[in-house]
């Protein structure tokens, strides 16, 4: 199991925030080589952009739009679903220690802000 925290250097709305880090993470995945992954979101904006076949030309469509092309170019047996929030307390833990940190981190081991949440 990995995670990647990190902070954009400016303010956007909460869907945009949302569709950048999805974007991130399949940025990050690609860039290491991991085709086959199962990623999960808490935003059902986000998830029924993303599985919509609507053409959205707004600055969250045009975030989608490149998910969608980056998703479907390279991750193969793969999947985006929507999970609910309260099933996803270890998204919102990292989020949280993101904004205390000044650079992107990158977790090989469990981080103190999410052991409980996973030993539970």
């Amino acid at each position: 199991m990995l995670a990647k925290a990190l902070s954009y250097p400016c303010c956007v709305s909460t869907d945009v925030g949302e569709a950048l880090g999805l974007h991130s993470a399949f940025q990050w995945l690609d860039d290491m080589h991991f085709h086959s992954v199962d990623f999960e979101t808490d935003s059902k904006l986000t998830i029924s952009a993303f599985l919509s076949t609507r053409n959205d030309m707004s600055e969250f469509g045009c975030i989608i739009s490149s998910c969608c092309s980056l998703f479907s170019s390279t991750f193969v047996n793969s999947r985006v679903e929507f999970v609910r929030r309260q099933a996803n307390g270890v998204d919102h833990a990292l989020a949280r220690e993101a904004l205390l940190l000044a650079s992107p981190a990158i977790y090989y081991d469990i981080p103190d802000c999410i052991e409980t949440l996973i030993i539970n």
